[in-house]
């Protein structure tokens, strides 16, 4: 009950650093809960899906909020402690990142269909930014007010990094296209690698990924990114999926 309730708070306060370093290792505690439960009974709680991998195939776990129905988590099975892990620049890289793609409809089959896949966001938090010390990306409904300025500015967010004209949620993000064709193969820790500025530091950077918009003559995502020592690009998601919630409910 006790490991419950811990997972609970540190889940939802996602962006809210804590410094006693066992508080730190509570999702990874209940990551090999998950784990253990696959690998004895074939089940997977309290996950709601557990990929154990292979020696070529890396595994992944994926994780409800606790009281937040929306709110997922895709996780590595191996310990990966965030997304400044150099291993995360290759191929590891790149499969997190399809299966968290893979993971979106995990948030709309709890919204029984209300919104589509292309709704749904994704978001990396910093070291300082994040409450635990292992990945885990973070998916739900993107804010209406972050894809309506999106609309807006769409046009020119093109294939390479380039700072948004306007600030989101509070602060000034860059912004990259990814075209469609190339989301599969896509890895974006390596893109981090590669943002405008100082030296890069992974340890201050987060990152969100919202879809284009649905008429924009270039379909794909637009990866977003930001450095500050807490740097929590899941601002970007609205976890009570209000405007989904209210549409559906009428």
């Amino acid at each position: 009950m006790r490991l419950a309730l811990v997972i609970t708070f540190l889940l939802t306060t996602g962006s809210v650093p804590v410094h006693a370093d066992l508080d730190r290792q509570v999702l990874w505690i209940a990551l090999q809960t998950c784990v253990l439960a696959k690998k004895t009974t074939g089940r997977t709680f309290p996950c709601l899906a557990v990929d154990l991998g292979s020696s070529e195939r890396a595994g992944t776990a994926v994780l409800r909020a606790p009281g937040q129905p929306t709110h997922i988590v895709v996780m590595p099975t191996e310990r990966v402690v965030g997304l400044e892990a150099p291993e995360l620049q290759h191929e590891s890289g790149n499969a997190y990142w399809r299966a968290a793609l893979a993971a979106r409809h995990f948030v709309t089959d709890a919204l029984k269909g209300a919104t589509p896949s292309e709704d749904v966001g994704l978001a990396v938090n910093s070291e300082g930014g994040r409450s635990q010390d292992q990945l885990h990306i973070h998916l739900d409904c993107a804010k209406p007010s972050v894809r309506a300025a999106l609309r807006v500015y769409a046009p020119s967010i093109h294939g390479s990094w380039a700072p948004m004209p306007i600030a989101l949620q509070g602060s000034r993000f860059f912004a990259m296209r990814i075209r469609a064709a190339d989301v599969e193969s896509f890895n974006p820790f390596a893109a981090l690698a590669r943002l405008p500025g100082r030296r890069p530091d992974l340890v201050q950077t987060s990152f969100g990924v919202i879809s284009t918009p649905a008429d924009d003559p270039e379909t794909g995502l637009f990866l977003l990114a930001y450095r500050a020592p807490d740097a929590h690009a899941e601002m970007l998601l609205d976890h009570s999926c209000s405007t989904v919630a209210k549409a559906a409910a009428r």
